[in-house]
């Protein structure tokens, strides 16, 4: 594992074991076992490394969310999106500091152009996954109108649910009720 591999490493455990602030420069060093100016070397400040590990983090725990909710399958596009949905509320509780760092990077974002760019790049793929899952297909094209509507829509309650959680853990439904609420919505 290179020194930039490392810190990388060191971030992610740094993530998930003291959150998004409580995580300093000196931390990720002693993590990854690094020199402390090696983060400004690889990746130009702590933050550029934190929100780089967010994302590396969201990824790995989207691509788990997939494999559950296809794991969990369904004949039709309402039962794939309850599987998905159901996978979705039994992951979030396990993974408070991560979301909350990936959130963090969000609102970074906006000062920041190239983690702009990665964090767009990354919400493209997620939507076109998001719909091959509840299409029951191996994949969407990111730029297909499926993707960018259907996605789009399963994308935003999946971010909403997290961000949900992240502030107040208790305010979310159980998967029955909110595939009752789903189904009021399609059906009605």
């Amino acid at each position: 594992m290179t020194q930039r591999e490392a810190l990388l490493a060191g971030a992610k455990k740094c993530l998930v074991n003291k959150g998004y602030g409580g995580t300093t420069a000196r931390d990720i060093a002693s993590t990854a076992s690094a020199n402390l100016g090696s983060i400004g070397y690889y990746f130009g400040s702590k933050d550029r490394l934190m929100n780089l590990a967010a994302i590396e983090l969201s990824g790995e725990w989207g691509d788990a969310l997939e494999r559950a909710a296809r794991a969990a399958g369904g004949d039709t596009r309402a039962e794939r999106l309850r599987a998905l949905l159901t996978e979705l509320l039994a992951m979030i509780p396990q993974s408070q500091d991560l979301q909350s760092a990936s959130l963090q990077a969000l609102t970074q974002s906006k000062f920041d152009d190239e983690l702009r760019g990665e964090i767009a790049a990354g919400h493209a793929r997620g939507r076109a996954e998001l719909a091959a899952i509840v299409l029951g297909t191996q994949s969407t094209d990111p730029d297909s109108p499926t993707a960018r509507g259907l996605g789009t829509l399963v994308y935003a309650l999946v971010t909403g649910l997290v961000a949900q959680a992240v502030v107040d853990p208790e305010s979310l439904p159980d998967s029955d009720l909110l595939a009752d609420a789903l189904d009021a919505v399609i059906g009605g």
